[in-house]
């Protein structure tokens, strides 16, 4: 038996930068040419296949395209949804493409008791015979209910090659650098499954548990920001194979993760603590110099405190345009932790997030010389309010932009 596994395709992400738009659709076209071209039993995509329950209506062709492909060349395709796959009101574009017979959506078979309680049906693949069920994730981790009240026994029970799929993180298994964020914890999980499909996680992770099974995360299959792109480089998925009639004990599964390079990635990280903007500037370029950069994306991460001047004084705009000039495909900046000593100290003491923003915003009245204080804190509660909007259910993301625009370019008395 050999099926691919894969989790957080999110398709059409990166919408605010153009020249990534591309790369989740064309990283998952990829993936799915390896899993035809490896004659794979099957596939799972554990939740995330897209970026927004609506997707843009030419990534949702391509998707579709490619996954009708694969259909018509036998390979079954197994999903449950993902945080991102759902609206607010609960819809999925799941739905509508498991209508039109392009995968089964293993979480669907799921039955709600009268006592709350919950039971889970298996898929059956097939070819294999190989039995999938899940739980779908959810936004802010709201699938704890589900595993709170699933009722494991009967599924513990089942005999067979057994696959759990699941859109969440594992309490015991959580990243450094995600220890807050909310998880389920292992022992809330159905034992004695062959192989825990899992996803959320935009990590590469896998261990085999005792009692449990192997449990695998592969990661996105193309990072999904700044950070995932410096710590991963490239997205990627699991080609498994399991061999043996009984299917017990970690031997018999091997895990093979499949790397997808879309674009080469290039990390820089300065810091720039006690450094003018210029010698900021001469040190980003020299790791341009003699360099070539073709199909490269570049990650520029600027961080400390300035000696002098403002942060806005380093040319990054020239700096950009010296590594495109090297065949750069995209420069990304992230200058977040980058400080200077322009501004004063800020000390506030509020008993609200309103008083906290309003005395934040009065510390600061004045120290650019633009407009008066009164017109400069007006402007600047009306800014923070267009920018806060969220976008509604339904809503193209195209009009969502050009409405937070209207209402800033409002705020600040322009017309576009």
């Amino acid at each position: 038996m050999k099926f691919a596994h894969m989790s957080d395709c999110h398709i059409g992400s990166w919408q605010r930068t153009p020249k990534l738009t591309d790369a989740s659709i064309a990283a998952f076209e990829k993936a799915m040419d390896i899993c035809v071209e490896t004659s794979v039993d099957f596939i799972l995509i554990s939740g995330d296949l897209f970026d927004t329950s609506i997707p843009a209506v030419d990534k949702l062709k391509e998707a579709v395209l490619k996954l009708r492909d694969v259909r018509d060349r036998g390979i079954p395709v197994y999903v449950i949804a993902g945080s991102h796959d759902y609206s607010p009101t609960g819809k999925t574009m799941l739905d509508v493409l498991e209508k039109a017979g392009l995968f089964t959506n293993v979480s669907t078979t799921s039955e709600i008791r009268e006592d709350g309680s919950i039971r889970l049906s298996f898929a059956v693949d097939k070819k294999t015979g190989a039995k999938i069920t899940g739980i779908s994730g959810r936004k802010t981790g709201l699938e704890k209910g589900h595993y709170e009240k699933l009722l494991k026994e009967e599924l513990e029970k089942e005999d067979g090659f057994k696959i759990f799929m699941l859109h969440s993180g594992i309490e015991e298994y959580k990243p450094k650098h995600l220890e807050q964020m909310e998880a389920i914890p292992l022992s809330w999980f159905p034992k004695s499954f062959n192989y825990y499909a899992a996803g959320h996680i935009h990590s590469v992770f896998s261990r085999h548990e005792p009692g449990y099974g192997l449990i695998a995360f592969p990661g996105p299959l193309f990072p999904n920001s700044f950070d995932e792109l410096e710590r991963l480089g490239s997205g990627g998925f699991y080609i498994v194979e399991a061999e043996g009639a009984e299917w017990k004990g970690e031997k018999q599964i091997t895990l093979n993760h499949v790397q997808l390079p879309i674009y080469n990635t290039v990390s820089i990280k300065i810091d720039c603590t006690g450094k003018t903007p210029g010698e900021v500037e001469t040190e980003m370029l020299g790791f341009a110099e003699g360099k070539g950069l073709i199909n490269t994306i570049v990650c520029l991460r600027l961080y400390g405190e300035l000696k002098e001047g403002r942060t806005t004084d380093i040319r990054i705009k020239d700096v950009m345009g010296a590594f495109y000039g090297k065949g750069a495909h995209c420069v990304l900046k992230n200058s977040y932790a980058l400080t200077s000593r322009f501004f004063e100290e800020i000390k506030v003491e509020a008993a609200t997030v309103e008083d906290t923003e309003d005395a934040l915003i009065k510390e600061h009245l004045g120290q650019i010389k633009v407009f008066d204080a009164e017109r400069e804190l007006q402007i600047t509660r009306a800014l923070m309010g267009a920018l806060s909007a969220e976008k509604d259910e339904g809503e193209r993301q195209a009009d969502f932009e050009a409405r937070v625009t209207g209402e800033a370019a409002k705020a600040l008395g322009i017309k576009l």
